[in-house]
């Protein structure tokens, strides 16, 4: 027998299935330098486009799992040309226009988000001249669990990509400080629980005691994967300025990597390197101004969340002969009884409920979920179960935040995963075979 679960609805976003195998990843950072050269040639010989058709070149040739790029402006198109990732958001314009955030990935991502800084300064540059600001994306791995549950729906970690605001006038740490923090708040209410990168150019060093590139650690739980694998563990209080090209990892760029695990999926930094000498023009020149970095990290399964599959595991055959669904404002209480009697019930006893009986030829395929804001926190406002028949139950309060989990051909939801108290809080639905 086997199960598969499918999308987690979590109290500050979606996340996925704790019960995935052990794998692993690895991440790439990267500034391009891409901005117009008549504005900025960022001490970089070559052309400009030249060097990002080379740098798409590399991109495919690593084939860096995740790959996070900043300023990467008028020469986008260049790098697209020759880079081959699947996954690869649009760029949002060159310069005034865009952000100069992109994402390339070898795995789906959903909830693409780009968020501009609340504050800048041109105290030192032209930081107000562009939308600079970060992404947020929810990436979707898929990774098999050869025991008894075999998870094909598996593992989600939120990533964030940053560009903060530069230099070290008085106005540049005030806005730094404030774009590190709009960041860390927005973690604070869409990422709750969830597993954590935060990748890009921060424009900060430990070593500046007025930058704030702390608040990922203190308001946040993330750990610096540099810090964590090259010093020991330890923050730098002097500062270490890096050639570029790097020839050793101790020294410290303002480009950094941070991470924290979730509910779902326990994260572990295992590597950590300047890939500066993967990336040189041919006569081996630099590409880019900045030193780009790579991280892996291993995962495992989180077991900090309550699921159903351990006493489905036990049966021959599951198949849901009822459900019910409770709701009002928002979600309160989900439960699937079983054809052989058992009942899984989760959530409180407020609110409707609606109930389905299903036919001996009639399986539970497709649930609708939708979450909204409720006290600064994201919850689970909306379910809709529908049956391979077309029926449906219903409750809470549908928002425009939605998500669709669809049972694949032959298979069915027969019960959950999650967290709950008088409402539900998190919810995932789990999948057998018909």
């Amino acid at each position: 027998m086997k199960y598969t679960i499918s999308n987690l609805a979590a109290s500050a976003a979606i996340v996925g299935s704790a019960l995935a195998a052990s794998g692993d990843f690895n991440v790439l950072t990267m500034n391009v330098a891409g901005l117009p050269e008549i504005l900025q040639g960022n001490d970089v010989p070559g052309d400009k486009t030249v060097n990002s058709n080379t740098m798409g070149s590399k991109f495919s040739e690593y084939n860096y799992d995740m790959i996070h790029v900043q300023e990467d402006f008028n020469y986008h198109a260049a790098i697209y040309e020759t880079d081959s990732h699947p996954y690869r958001t649009a760029t949002s314009g060159g310069v005034p226009f865009g952000s100069g955030l992109n994402s390339l990935s070898t795995k789906y991502f959903f909830n693409y988000n780009r968020v501009k800084w609340n504050v800048c300064s041109n105290a030192s540059g032209n930081d107000c001249l562009t939308p600079k600001g970060f992404t947020f994306r929810q990436r979707l791995t898929n990774f098999l669990l050869p025991v008894r549950v075999k998870v094909d729906e598996g593992i989600y970690v939120d990533f964030y990509n940053l560009h903060a605001d530069a230099g070290t006038e008085p106005d540049d740490l005030t806005a730094r400080a404030a774009n590190l923090k709009q960041v860390a708040d927005y973690i604070d209410v869409h990422s709750v629980g969830n597993a954590v990168l935060v990748f890009g150019d921060t424009n900060s060093r430990y070593s500046r005691t007025a930058d704030a590139i702390r608040v990922f650690r203190t308001q946040n739980g993330l750990t610096d994967t540099w810090v964590e694998l090259i010093r020991g563990g330890v923050e730098p209080t002097a500062e270490s300025l890096c050639d570029n090209p790097s020839t050793t990892n101790y020294c410290e760029t303002v480009d950094k990597i941070l991470y924290r695990s979730g509910a779902t999926v326990d994260l572990q930094a295992t590597y950590w390197n300047y890939e500066s000498s993967k990336f040189l023009q041919p006569d081996g020149n630099i590409l880019t101004d900045h030193n780009p970095i790579t991280a892996n990290f291993t995962y495992n399964p989180g077991t900090t969340l309550r699921h159903d599959v351990p006493a489905l595991a036990a049966l021959s055959k599951p198949k849901a002969a009822a459900l019910t669904v409770r709701g009002a404002n928002r979600l309160d209480g989900v439960s699937v009884q079983l054809a052989d009697g058992t009942t899984f019930a989760h959530g409180g006893t407020g609110g409707t409920a609606a109930t389905l009986s299903l036919a001996a030829d009639e399986f539970w395929t497709e649930a609708v979920l939708c979450q909204g804001q409720k006290d600064g926190h994201t919850r689970n406002f909306y379910l809709k179960a529908t049956t391979s028949t077309g029926r449906t139950a219903e409750a809470g309060t549908s928002t425009s935040d939605c998500l669709t989990s669809t049972a694949p051909a032959g298979w069915q939801i027969v019960g959950f995963m999650g967290q709950d108290g008088d409402e539900v809080d998190q919810l995932a639905f789990v999948y057998a075979p018909q």
